[in-house]
């Protein structure tokens, strides 16, 4: 995903009205309030206030001059330190969620509520579910996931997400898949059985990666619904069905 440079400036939590008023400092160097407004096209008093923001931040710097107030912006690199600090701060948070609030938010919620079940509708909904499989079983000890996917969805499946392919290959994730009807492609890190079948076959697809299970189908006009299934429980259930059967085929 590509990034502008206007998401640059938000993610260094520095506001459109502030980015204009810290390029009138560079653009003017030391100056009065009333030249950088003028340099800026905004009025003084807005002016003022943003570069007390800009201050605080450690973007503007304050020199007094007599009576006078002069401001100096810092230079372009300081931008640096202040993504590297972000950047810090962020990875200090992700350790804190991982290994602190995340287990507390979990320890509130009973065994079973209806959390543990998700709905998701249309190709962003779906993307949404695939995304979920990978981040799910990159954080699991197994690396590895199961499938029944019947002939009808597979060119449906992957539509929102094209490259899903790559990605779990990437991540070194592993997938069994048991096929409903014939077809199928062939990919690293697969293995793939199939159960033959006579007649017409509804479109179904099962992943289960623990301790999840997805069910994702095609309503009318081919709309793809799904349901996720958060219970350590009902995907142990799924796991013990599917490798008994794989070890059928």
């Amino acid at each position: 995903m590509t990034i502008s440079t206007d998401d640059i400036y938000q993610l260094l939590d520095l506001s459109p009205r502030e980015v204009l008023v810290y390029k009138a400092l560079l653009s003017c160097g030391a100056s009065s309030i009333r030249t950088i407004a003028d340099k800026a096209g905004i009025n003084r008093g807005t002016t003022y206030e943003t570069l007390k923001q800009l201050q605080a931040k450690g973007i503007a710097t304050y020199l007094p001059k007599g009576k006078r107030r002069f401001f100096a912006p810092r230079e372009p690199e300081y931008l640096l330190h202040l993504a590297e600090e972000r950047r810090a701060n962020m990875d200090r948070a992700l350790d804190h969620l991982k290994q602190n609030l995340i287990p507390e938010l979990k320890h509130l919620q009973p065994a079973f509520c209806s959390a543990n079940v998700q709905f998701f509708e249309g190709d962003d909904g779906i993307a949404q579910v695939l995304r979920d499989i990978l981040n799910t079983v990159s954080d699991s000890n197994e690396s590895s996931y199961s499938v029944f996917s019947s002939k009808p969805i597979r060119k449906h499946l992957y539509r929102p997400f094209p490259n899903f392919t790559n990605q779990r290959i990437q991540r070194g994730i592993n997938v069994q898949v048991i096929a409903i009807g014939d077809g199928g492609e062939d990919a690293l890190l697969s293995e793939r059985k199939w159960i033959k079948t006579e007649g017409k076959v509804d479109a179904a697809y099962i992943a289960i990666y623990p301790p999840k299970c997805a069910i994702i189908s095609l309503a009318a006009e081919n709309y793809p619904t799904a349901v996720v299934i958060d219970s350590a429980e009902v995907a142990a259930a799924q796991k013990v069905i599917f490798a008994t059967l794989w070890g059928l085929l």
